[in-house]
């Protein structure tokens, strides 16, 4: 059994079917923190949620990737995934604090493509951050 879990192939499919989970359901706890719908901004045209959501979903899949890299067991790729998730989360949030002469998410749903920009390029820059923390 050792032999099959060992085998590379095995292995890729194994992370990727992990990955691809977690980002389900850290796309939809991000969607319970933002005060409007990302599929439905984004199906009709909305590219600051559209961009917003990008920074979302690949910091995310860095993190992911920094751990996949840096860490042997299946188990420690997911812890450090979800640890790398909570910092990107809060990041959003100090980004929300940080900005008190308007609302974060009312400008994304208003589609302030500035805005939405500024939030894609936060949620990438922090998940190089944890990836370098975790290499």
């Amino acid at each position: 059994m050792n032999q099959f879990w060992g085998n590379e192939y095995v292995k890729t499919a194994g992370d990727y079917s992990v990955v691809i989970l977690s980002l389900v359901v850290f796309l939809a706890i991000f969607e319970l923190v933002t005060k409007y719908n990302n599929w439905d901004e984004i199906k009709n045209g909305n590219l600051a949620v559209a961009m917003a959501t990008g920074g979302k979903m690949f910091g995310i899949m860095n993190v992911f990737r920094h751990s996949i890299m840096h860490n042997d067991s299946l188990l420690t790729m997911i812890i450090w995934g979800v640890y790398g998730f909570g910092l990107l989360l809060i990041g959003y949030f100090i980004f929300e604090f940080l900005t008190p002469k308007f609302k974060i998410d009312e400008e994304i749903k208003n589609d302030n493509r500035a805005v939405g920009f500024i939030s894609m390029i936060i949620s990438v820059g922090l998940s190089f951050v944890v990836g370098a923390g975790i290499s």
